[in-house]
C-alpha cells in the first residue's frame, strides 16, 4: 500500500518538525557577571538580557515590580534583590538573585549537566577572614575545610541534586561564632545530546509502531470486504472437491466406500422357434 506509506512518511516528518520547532523555540535569557548564583552585592554584577526584538525594547522586573532601567539590555547592579527582564519576542526571562547576606553560598550560574564538576564557594562578608567551612547536602555534612572556601564534587551525578548550604567559623565584629547560609538548590540535568537521540529515538520506534498496527488493522478490513475468488476448473488428472463433510462417532473414523465399477448381467434371448435371436430381430423388438 504506498498510500499507507506516504501517510506514515508524512505523521513522522509532522512529529519530527513540530519536535524541533520545540526545541529551538528562542527565550529570554538573563545572563549574570560573574557567573555564580546567587551573586552578590560586593561583587562588581553585570545583568545582560538576551532575546529577540531590539534591546530597547527590554523591560526590566524587581523583586516583581516593573523597574526604572528602561531601554538598555544591560546594566550593573547596585541594590540587592530578584532580578527578571521581558523581551516582547521572547516572553519573561528566569530570575536571578544578588544577595548581600554576611554569608553567601554560592554555585555555577549555568546549566549542571551529568558529569561535569560542581564547584561549591561559601563566602563571607567581602571575602573577610574565616577559620573553618563546613558544607552540607540536605542534612548531611560533606566535609569541613580548615582556611578553605572552595569544595568540587566531581564527577556529578543526578542523586547530587538538591539543596545545599554552608556555615563558617568567622570573627563577626567582636567575637568569633558560627553563620549559615541560605540554601541553594542545584538541579542536574542529562547530558543534552544523549537526551535527544534518546528522545529522538523513541519517537521514530513509536511511529513505526503505530504504522505497522494501522496497516494490518487495514489490510484485514480490505480482506473481509474483498469478494471471494472464483475457483479455477480442474485440470486432467486432478479431484476437486466442494464439499467435506467430517462425522464422528463413538470416536471412530468415518468409513469410506469406494465406488466399484457396475456390474452388467447378460443373458440370451431365444426367438420363436427356439433359435437364438439375431441381431437384427432384437433391433426390431427394442426401437
Amino acid at each position: 500500500m504506498a498510500g499507507d506509506s506516504g501517510m506514515a512518511g508524512k505523521v513522522a516528518l509532522l512529529l519530527w518538525a513540530q519536535t524541533l520547532g520545540l526545541a529551538g523555540a528562542q527565550t529570554t535569557q538573563l545572563l549574570v557577571e560573574p557567573p555564580w548564583r546567587p551573586a552578590v552585592l560586593w561583587d562588581r554584577v553585570t545583568l545582560t538580557c538576551q532575546g529577540s526584538g531590539t534591546a530597547g525594547a527590554t523591560t526590566w522586573y524587581k523583586d516583581g515590580q516593573r523597574w526604572g532601567q528602561e531601554g538598555g539590555n544591560n546594566f550593573t547592579v547596585t541594590e540587592s534583590g530578584t532580578y527578571k527582564c521581558e523581551r516582547p519576542g521572547s516572553g519573561l526571562s528566569r530570575p536571578v538573585i544578588v544577595s548581600n547576606d554576611q554569608v553567601v553560598l554560592q554555585v555555577p550560574a549555568r546549566a549542571l549537566l551529568e558529569g561535569d564538576t560542581l564547584t561549591l564557594r561559601c563566602r563571607y562578608r567581602k571575602d573577610k577572614l574565616v577559620t573553618w567551612v563546613y558544607f552540607y547536602h540536605e542534612e548531611t555534612e560533606l566535609r569541613g575545610l580548615l582556611n578553605g572556601t572552595e569544595l568540587s564534587l566531581s564527577p556529578l551525578q543526578l542523586n547530587h541534586r538538591g539543596r545545599y548550604r554552608c556555615k563558617v567559623w568567622a570573627n563577626n565584629r567582636a567575637s568569633w561564632g558560627w553563620e549559615e547560609s541560605a540554601p541553594v538548590t542545584v538541579t542536574v540535568q542529562v547530558a543534552a545530546g544523549v537526551g535527544w537521540t534518546l528522545f529522538f529515538l523513541l519517537l521514530l520506534v513509536a511511529v513505526i509502531m503505530a504504522w505497522h498496527q494501522w496497516h494490518r488493522v487495514a489490510s484485514r478490513k480490505h480482506q473481509e470486504r474483498a469478494p471471494p475468488e472464483s475457483l479455477a476448473p480442474p485440470q486432467e488428472g486432478e479431484v476437486l472437491y466442494t464439499h467435506v463433510v467430517s462425522s464422528k462417532q463413538g470416536q471412530r473414523l468415518p468409513r469410506i466406500t469406494v465406488p466399484q465399477a457396475p456390474r452388467v448381467t447378460y443373458a440370451e434371448l431365444r426367438g420363436p422357434q427356439g433359435r437364438p435371436r439375431e441381431c437384427s430381430d432384437i433391433n426390431e423388438i427394442v426401437p
